[in-house]
């Protein structure tokens, strides 16, 4: 495995994403939370500052999900069906570096519009004379990045090999299915059904947990878990990303072109 292609297929994948105007999310982005900025304080008296903080965790959350998977999902298909990969693989570039550098590519757009968007939160919470709760939001944020790399390992597994409608399917079923994972595991627990219970644990154990990496209605309230709970966490994502790109290369490499 090559780094030095790995990079260049990275920044390639990077300019792309950027040339498809992706960054006017950050533009939507700012209209969103100005117009949330004004009309909170009118329609609700004494929680609008609570709730503009976490409207603005969860904008951020939104757009990042949104480009990570209809972005995500295209990368290896529009190579397919542009035929642009028929001139890549037979080249020295094996296609785990593909992969990779894909994944690397999407990452980093998915850092400078996290960065933008969070560089235009924390003005606008200044600018209003908000208080809130720094460094807790700050580390949300990071977690949230981490959650947006896993579902970008994600699209791209789907990616591989079906379409890119069905792969948005089932990309966005399984981020969905990730943030009430814990839940059908609770309700397993209390059904009477044996069957039941068996279905929601291996769903659990299948399916990302993402409650993991979602710290947002702590950070609200100013409140982090330990640290130790916050590195078992980041080390999950980070592991689970691992495994998801795995598959993706796995099943990418038994492709016939």
């Amino acid at each position: 495995m090559n780094l030095i292609r790995i990079w260049v297929i990275a920044k390639n994948g990077f300019q792309e994403v950027i040339r498809d105007r992706i960054l006017y999310f950050i533009l939507f982005f700012l209209i969103l939370l100005g117009l949330a900025l004004a009309l909170l304080p009118e329609i609700s008296a004494n929680t609008h500052e609570k709730i503009f903080i976490d409207f603005g965790l969860s904008a951020i959350e939104i757009f990042g999900v949104i480009v990570a998977i209809f972005v995500g999902t295209g990368l290896i298909n529009k190579e397919i069906e542009k035929r642009t990969v028929l001139v890549l693989i037979p080249k020295p570039i094996s296609r785990a570096e593909f992969i990779i550098g894909k994944h690397l590519g999407l990452s980093a757009v998915i850092g400078v519009m996290i960065t933008a968007m969070s560089a235009i939160y924390f003005g606008l919470l200044t600018f209003a004379n908000y208080s809130y709760p720094l460094v807790p939001l700050l580390v949300s944020i990071f977690y949230l990045y981490l959650e947006l790399l896993l579902i970008i390992a994600v699209a791209l597994v789907f990616g591989v090999f079906t379409s890119s409608v069905l792969a948005t399917l089932f990309s966005l079923g399984i981020y969905l299915m990730g943030n009430i994972s814990q839940d059908l595991l609770k309700l397993g627990n209390i059904s009477k059904s044996s069957n039941i219970q068996a279905i929601t644990e291996k769903l659990y154990l299948i399916l990302p947990d993402l409650s993991h990496l979602n710290l947002k209605n702590e950070a609200v309230y100013g409140v982090l878990p330990n640290a130790l709970e916050l590195l078992t966490n980041g080390v999950y994502g980070i592991i689970y990303t691992i495994v998801l790109l795995s598959i993706a290369i796995l099943i990418f490499s038994r492709r016939q072109f």
